[in-house]
């Protein structure tokens, strides 16, 4: 947790899913210079076209990633990471063009947040749900706004829907057969939605109750080359705050041996 004028933010969360084997990137810059016999790694010295094991540094790609700039063989390497942020910070993070990125949909994503409003009578009891998945990326009072906020924008959206249009936009058919037998709404409720077969494709009609602090989880892959710029730009006091907190978790996340061909300030 961290406070920002007064705010209290829950960092990203990031790992790493995969990586490209670093030899794959030595042996295509062995390629550009016929320089295999060179290595300090025997394995590509008697390099015969087939895979070989990985390698945990590379003399030749220090020397051209610090050296040379010939960047474009870093660009060999693939780094995937998973993340958990939220959508203000993936709005920042779509701004970087040369990713692939997957991103959590708010349209197949959102029956516990209608489950939750369909299980209670009172915002203190909706909070509580809400509370307990754990939805948004701020805490304390800024996080009872933003379900406060929640609560009434569905409320609206109810309240000018008919009682069978709003189930039907909200829940499955067998949800909406439990919920017409239901009178004093709670958490019981609520869990017994859970368990049901779930509404999964709402449409578009409730993006507009989705704020910047919602939490996201999102998966994407950056060449190193990619990497190297995002970092340039993402980890520097010039960048939002949210974001400089993504890139020093994705630095803790990326292995050394990349670290090293990114920047000599990670270099050990």
């Amino acid at each position: 947790m961290q406070t920002v004028a007064g705010i209290q933010y829950k960092k990203p969360k990031v790992s790493l899913l995969h990586a490209t084997p670093l030899v794959n990137a030595e042996l295509a810059g062995r390629t550009c210079y016929q320089s295999f016999g060179k290595s300090e790694h025997l394995q590509v010295r008697e390099f015969k076209g087939i895979p070989i094991d990985d390698i945990e540094s590379s003399e030749l790609m220090e020397s051209l990633c610090h050296v040379y700039h010939h960047n474009s063989v870093s660009e060999h390497i693939n780094l995937t990471y998973n993340v958990t942020t939220s959508r203000g910070v993936l709005q920042e993070q779509s701004r970087h063009r040369i990713q692939s990125l997957s991103v959590q949909s708010t349209r197949y994503t959102m029956s516990s947040v209608l489950n939750a409003y369909n299980a209670t009578v009172t915002f203190h009891d909706f909070f509580w749900i809400i509370k307990q998945l754990d939805m948004f990326v701020v805490d304390g009072y800024a996080l009872e706004l933003e379900v406060k906020h929640l609560y009434e924008k569905l409320e609206l959206q109810s309240n000018i829907a008919t009682l069978s249009k709003w189930f039907g936009m909200t829940c499955s058919n067998e949800q909406e057969h439990y919920l017409h037998y239901q009178n004093d709404k709670d958490e019981v409720i609520f869990s017994t939605l859970q368990s049901m077969k779930q509404k999964r494709n709402v449409g578009d009609i409730f993006k507009w109750i989705v704020t910047d602090n919602w939490k996201v989880d999102l998966v994407f892959t950056m060449n190193l080359r990619a990497l190297t710029n995002y970092l340039k730009l993402r980890d520097s006091g010039a960048a939002y705050f949210q974001m400089q907190w993504l890139a020093d978790a994705v630095v803790k996340a990326t292995p050394q041996k990349y670290l090293n061909l990114v920047s000599k300030k990670y270099a050990h």
